[in-house]
């Protein structure tokens, strides 16, 4: 049984995966065991190369095509660890963040999500989410990377990803979701995660529609904390209305949104 399960979704990620993997086997903190995920790959190279992938504390499940979120539960279904990280197949981490992570983990009963500062590498170089978290900002948008440490028991509470969340951002209704169950956020004040930008990604390719329906979505999932923080939310939004799409903006219709919520 190991203290930290490292879940990694891959389709047809095989060029990148085993970065991905060195880079936690790398790791100053050794307990721990990798989950690689092969979410119905339909490429046939990532495909051989799962097949017999060995690596040390290195596993391999094959599943159908299900999406990220379910990949991410299937994969911790199958852990062992106390506390979980999720890594994507193109994305690495530093040598020292398990274990600086782990230690806040052990520590502080209440840390529910440890993460820290990050740069990106590929097509864009640089921080990246470079924003500190406060509950304020998390309602308007995402601070937290998928790849931040948490509780089996807490994925366990709130049911895991949620698959509602069709077009992406199941990582912010996530971290929202361990937030509900009082949990505090915690970032280590280094970079230890590096995030890959490609020239296209499933982030890039949301249109403004599918950034409505998941806005929608995801204030559903959590209306309580919405409607909790709504004048918050409503002052923030048109705050930066001219950093989002008009359109967006005028779709949400934020008031009118929150006050159907109370209806139901």
């Amino acid at each position: 049984m190991a203290k930290v399960s490292v879940i990694i979704p891959c389709y047809n990620q095989g060029t990148y995966v085993d970065m991905a993997v060195e880079s936690v086997l790398a790791q100053s903190f050794q307990d721990f065991e990798i989950i690689i995920v092969n979410d119905g790959s339909t490429d046939p190279a990532t495909n051989r190369l799962l097949a017999d992938y060995q690596k040390p504390m290195t596993k391999v499940i094959h599943t159908a095509n299900q999406g990220l979120a379910m990949a991410r539960n299937n994969g911790i279904r199958e852990a062992t660890g106390e506390f979980i990280l999720p890594l994507d197949a193109d994305d690495k981490i530093a040598s020292t963040y398990l274990e600086k992570a782990v230690r806040i983990l052990d520590e502080l009963a209440e840390a529910g999500i440890v993460y820290c500062k990050a740069e990106t590498f590929g097509a864009v170089t640089g921080p990246w989410l470079a924003v500190g978290f406060s509950l304020r900002r998390m309602l308007l948008g995402n601070l937290i990377f998928c790849s931040a440490l948490y509780r089996k028991k807490d994925w366990q509470a709130v049911g895991g990803y949620n698959t509602n969340m069709a077009h992406g951002w199941e990582d912010w209704d996530f971290w929202l979701s361990i937030i509900e169950l009082g949990r505090e956020v915690y970032r280590l004040p280094e970079v230890l995660f590096y995030y890959h930008v490609k020239e296209v990604s499933m982030a890039k390719s949301m249109d403004v529609a599918k950034r409505v329906d998941m806005h929608m979505q995801l204030m559903r999932n959590h209306k309580e904390l919405y409607i909790e923080n709504a004048e918050i939310l409503v002052e923030l939004y048109y705050r930066i209305t001219a950093s989002w799409p008009y359109r967006l903006l005028k779709k949400l219709q934020i008031p009118h949104f929150i006050s159907s919520l109370k209806r139901k």
